[in-house]
């Protein structure tokens, strides 16, 4: 199957997993694209790859053996891509795209999916609709987790991101300040976190998709186990580039936490915590894989809150 993988995922893949693993795995993924191909179906029709496409997994977009439009999803194994399978399973299609197959194969990671209008995000709305369309959307996601789940807990998930921030902090000591702040927030809030429900984990407008069967699915999930505070973390700090460009930001950052704490039924206090230790754990990151602007941006809208 000859195809190019997209440059915004060969990119992506470069920066979170280095150039030479990324590499590695992208050298396989034309056999492991057909392997996922053959394992689906020998009728399934494949029509192109998804341009630009996702950070994260390589999507084709193909057609079922009745012409039913789906997508086949294909993703590294550090992505973890059975969580993915567990969460959207439990979800059944409950404000996230459906689980069509989960094709079994040597092909590591294929997910065959619903398909959805992979051009048209919330991002295409205007801010206040956008935001109010994503609250109604990770509203449904947050479900009690199936029994015996693979997913592991907000508190464990944030104590492994703590040790890269520290290491940011110790490599350049401007950066203390503002770490030292946020592990503090989250030294407390996993000490009293009040919730364990099933969390979506990445959940920002990108992630929100045109759908048939709904108006918006949501899509990738990165799944954990914890509250729903953290989970919304990520929404405040959507579309922080034009905040940072914007004279009032600083108001608009805290007025957006507020606004989504109340309409959400969410404690503003532990959201402001999260979206503190997110934004510094996402701005440290970024700075370590060389995405000097994002990490930046990030941090700026850490310093804010």
């Amino acid at each position: 199957m000859g195809f190019e993988p997209p440059q915004r995922l060969v990119r992506a893949l470069g920066e979170m997993y280095g150039d030479g693993a990324a590499a590695d795995w992208l050298d396989r993924l034309p056999t492991l694209t057909e392997q996922a191909v053959d394992a689906a179906g020998p009728d399934l029709a494949v029509e192109r790859v998804a341009a630009p496409g996702g950070r994260s997994a390589l999507v084709l977009l193909v057609r079922q053996a009745d012409g039913t439009p789906a997508a086949l999803k294909i993703a590294p194994p550090r992505a973890e891509p059975e969580q993915e399978r567990a969460a959207l399973a439990h979800w059944n299609g409950w404000g996230a795209v459906k689980l069509l197959d989960a094709p079994e194969s040597e092909a590591s990671g294929a997910l065959l999916l619903e398909r959805l209008h992979h051009e048209v995000s919330l991002r295409s709305l205007p801010e206040a609709k956008a935001l109010l369309e994503a609250a109604g959307t990770v509203r449904r996601l947050w479900v009690e987790p199936p029994a015996g789940h693979p997913f592991e807990t907000v508190a464990e998930r944030t104590g492994r991101q703590s040790e890269g921030m520290r290491a940011a902090a110790a490599a350049d000591p401007e950066l203390a300040p503002l770490v030292d702040a946020a592990l503090a927030a989250r030294t407390e809030l996993v000490e009293g976190s009040p919730e364990l429900l099933l969390l979506h984990g990445n959940f920002r407008q990108s992630k929100v998709l045109s759908g048939e069967r709904a108006p918006w699915l949501t899509v990738g999930p990165e799944p954990l186990v914890g509250e729903r505070a953290y989970d919304l973390a990520r929404l405040v700090r959507d579309r922080a580039e034009d905040l940072i460009a914007s004279p009032g930001g600083p108001v608009t950052a805290r007025r957006r936490v507020k606004r989504l704490a109340e309409s959400l039924e969410v404690d503003q206090s532990r959201l402001h915590g999260w979206t503190l230790f997110r934004a510094v754990e996402s701005g440290t990151r970024a700075l370590a894989e060389g995405r000097r602007q994002m990490g930046e941006v990030n941090l700026e809208f850490a310093g804010w809150l």
